[in-house]
């Protein structure tokens, strides 16, 4: 723990630094998302009403009290409050890490997990209000196997800071612990939409914003035009709904397969969810771990603080000695590092799809794409196929006792 505890302070020590300015990592300031952007939204939030003019405003009503949150601090300016913020923010998902990983059958991999990839990540973490929907993430799923209801409250508040954490919920077993999570998840989702519905006008304008996105250039399907563009593709790279999109010929198309490959990619969670028979106390976890990660790798756009969703999750998973997603988890943090030498260190390079910014996005997006398939792998190999082999016991037999690290034991 003591080591852990040491590197944490070490590396977010630099983080600090870098947005503070102090130090400057190369490449773009990753600042400028809060200094500029997340400071206007929050001059327009605090009139009561969303940013229904900013196209660049495609996040769930929820994501208002993201951008708000520097009001707890008044004593600092908006950035210095904000990159605070974070770092509590950061502090906490390490300190639920550090305590589930001392309970019995759990294990200290997941803080390290958590610790190593924010440090990968760059200063990006604190400039992003990702790391809020992380930490909510964490907390969900360490409190699921207990508490379902909790588990279901927390997703669904997530769900409407930034979507993705109702992805959460894929995992939970059958039966009660599935209704009682995926009822106060709706519940949750519906009284908070409800309440920014009526409270302040433009809370789904997002939805909108979000349709007309194209194909982000760090994104799988944007491979397509980094090649092309040796082979004659005419088409353009362009600021665009607020991150660096191709335009052009078959960006349309493209955009349309990604879509349709997330859509594969949920029948193929729904056909593990019917199947599934086998179940330990990583199941939600790992279940979840998997969902993000096809649901990342299929997106239109990879933006940089994806990579902090994937570490996290993959963080909890680990905290369950039992977890199969080691390997992947790996994949993952390699695939972090390399998103921070993409960006901000060489963007310029990806952006003009040179040698070097084509090989990091090949190697980054690989890295991905590998984890994901072998996180499936791995999830079927536990719950689905492994089980089915499992000799039946002998009538009057008395069974062995369960293992430790089961759903029905875990803490």
């Amino acid at each position: 723990m003591g080591r852990i505890l040491t590197v944490w302070v070490l590396t977010r020590t630099i983080l600090l630094l870098c947005v503070f300015h102090v130090l400057t990592p190369p490449g773009p300031d990753v600042t400028s998302d809060v200094t500029v952007i997340y400071q206007g939204w929050y001059e327009v939030l605090r009139t009561g009403t969303f940013p229904l003019d900013d196209v660049t405003w495609q996040y769930p009503p929820a994501a208002a009290l993201a951008v708000l949150s520097p009001a707890l601090l008044p004593f600092l300016d908006y950035a210095s409050a904000f990159f605070v913020l974070a770092l509590l923010c950061d502090a906490a998902v390490c300190a639920l890490l550090l305590c589930a990983g001392r309970r019995p059958g759990k294990s200290p991999r997941g803080a390290w997990v958590w610790v190593v990839g924010v440090a990968l990540l760059g200063p990006t973490v604190y400039a992003r209000y990702d790391v809020l929907v992380a930490a909510v993430a964490v907390a969900a799923l360490l409190a699921g196997a207990r508490h379902p209801r909790l588990l279901g409250v927390l997703a669904g508040f997530g769900a409407l800071l930034k979507v993705w954490p109702v992805l959460l919920l894929v995992g939970t077993p059958r039966g009660r612990a599935t209704l009682r999570a995926w009822g106060a998840a709706a519940g949750t989702a519906a009284v908070l939409a409800l309440g920014f519905l009526v409270a302040m006008p433009g809370a789904l304008a997002f939805l909108t914003f979000q349709r007309d996105r194209g194909t982000e250039v760090e994104s799988l399907g944007a491979l397509v035009f980094h090649v092309g563009r040796y082979v004659g593709w005419r088409g353009e790279v362009r600021l665009n709904y607020g991150s660096v999109e191709f335009l052009g010929p078959y960006v349309p198309l493209v955009s349309t397969v990604a879509q349709a490959l997330s859509v594969a990619a949920f029948c193929w969670l729904l056909v593990w969810r019917l199947r599934a028979r086998g179940r330990s106390a990583s199941t939600p976890a790992d279940a979840a771990f998997v969902a993000v990660l096809l649901f990342t790798a299929t997106s239109r756009v990879i933006s940089p603080q994806y990579m902090l969703w994937l570490v996290g999750v993959a963080a909890v998973c680990l905290v369950f000695r039992g977890s199969r997603m080691e390997v992947p988890a790996r994949l993952v943090l390699g695939a972090t590092f390399v998103t921070f030498l993409e960006f901000p260190v060489w963007f310029s390079h990806v952006v003009v799809s040179d040698p070097l910014g084509v090989s990091l996005l090949l190697v980054r997006n690989g890295l991905l794409a590998a984890a994901a398939l072998l996180a499936c792998r791995n999830l079927w190999r536990q719950t689905v196929s492994e089980p089915r082999g499992e000799p039946q016991p002998v009538p009057g037999q008395v069974s062995r006792a369960p293992h430790a690290d089961t759903y029905a034991s875990a803490p």
